[in-house]
C-alpha cells in the first residue's frame, strides 16, 4: 500500500517519523518551514511543500492508496471533502491526534483498507484505534471484507453489499454457504475476530441445502454458477465469494 503522511507542526512531525517508520516506504509531507525537522523525523522519505496543505490535497489523492493525517479531524474533512468520489476509488484516510493516543479511520475503512491501516498504526504507537464501522465496533462479519485476507474476491453490486451489511450488524437472519476455500477465515478476517460466530448467522455447506425464505441475506463461497432458479430467489441480497 503507498501512502503519504502528513503533518503541518513541529510536534506532529515527530510523530510522523515514527508512523513513517512503522509502514515502510511511506512517505512524509510537510511544511517547508520544517524541512529540518521532516528530514530529522524521516530521512530520505520527506518532502517539503510551499503554501497551504490543503494545496497537496489533489496529488495526494492522485498518487497513493493511502494517506496518514497529523491533523485535526475536523480540519481533514474540510480538506478532502471537494476530492471525494466513491468508497471504490477514494484512498485510505486515516487521522491520528498529535498526541499519538488515538488513531482514527475516516475514510474507505473497509475497501480501502483504512481500519486495518488504523490497526495496525494502533498497535505500533500504543495508540486506540478508533473503529465507527458497524461490524467493526461489534466484531461481526463485514461483508465486503469477508476472506479479502486469503485473496477472495467477492460479486456483488453496491445494493446488495448494502443490503447484505444492514442485515449482519441488525442481527437479521444470515445465511453462509462455504463450498470451497480455506476455513480459516474467521480468526484471519478483517482485524481478526475472537469467539464464536455471530449467533444470526448459520452456516450450510451447499447452496441447495438452504430455506432461501428464512434468511434475509445469503453468503456463498463457491466456485460454481449459482443455479438460475436460485439466483432469481436471492436477488438483491445475496454476496458471492470467489476463493
Amino acid at each position: 500500500m503507498k501512502i503519504a503522511v502528513v503533518s503541518i507542526t513541529k510536534h506532529g512531525i515527530a510523530l510522523a517519523g515514527k508512523v513513517v517508520a512503522a509502514l515502510p516506504g511511506a512517505q512524509l509531507f510537510c511544511p517547508e518551514k520544517f524541512r529540518a525537522e521532516g528530514e530529522a523525523a524521516a530521512p530520505g522519505a520527506c518532502h517539503c511543500y510551499e503554501g497551504k496543505v490543503g494545496y497537496q490535497v489533489p496529488a495526494l489523492f492522485a498518487a497513493f492508496e493511502g494517506i496518514v493525517c497529523i491533523v485535526s479531524l475536523g480540519a481533514v474533512v474540510r480538506l478532502i471533502a471537494p476530492h471525494l468520489k466513491n468508497k471504490e476509488t477514494d484512498p485510505a484516510v486515516v487521522v491520528i491526534d498529535e498526541a499519538g493516543k488515538f488513531v482514527i479511520p475516516m475514510l474507505s475503512g473497509h475497501l480501502g483498507g483504512a481500519n486495518q491501516l488504523a490497526g495496525h498504526l494502533a498497535t505500533a504507537l500504543g495508540a486506540q484505534a478508533v473503529l465507527t464501522t458497524a461490524s467493526d465496533a461489534r466484531a461481526t462479519i463485514a461483508v465486503d471484507l469477508l476472506g479479502r485476507e486469503l485473496g477472495w474476491r467477492f460479486e456483488a453490486s453496491h445494493d446488495e453489499i448494502v443490503r447484505c451489511s444492514a442485515a449482519m450488524v441488525n442481527d437479521e437472519a444470515v445465511a453462509l454457504v462455504q463450498e470451497a476455500g480455506s476455513t480459516d477465515w474467521w480468526a484471519n478476517h478483517a482485524n481478526g475476530r475472537k469467539g464464536p460466530l455471530p449467533a444470526n448467522v448459520t452456516q450450510f455447506a451447499t447452496l441447495e441445502e438452504v430455506p432461501l425464505d428464512r434468511f434475509a441475506a445469503v453468503l456463498w463461497v463457491s466456485q460454481r454458477e449459482m443455479p438460475g432458479e436460485i439466483a432469481a430467489q436471492l436477488a438483491g441480497r445475496r454476496v458471492v465469494y470467489r476463493p
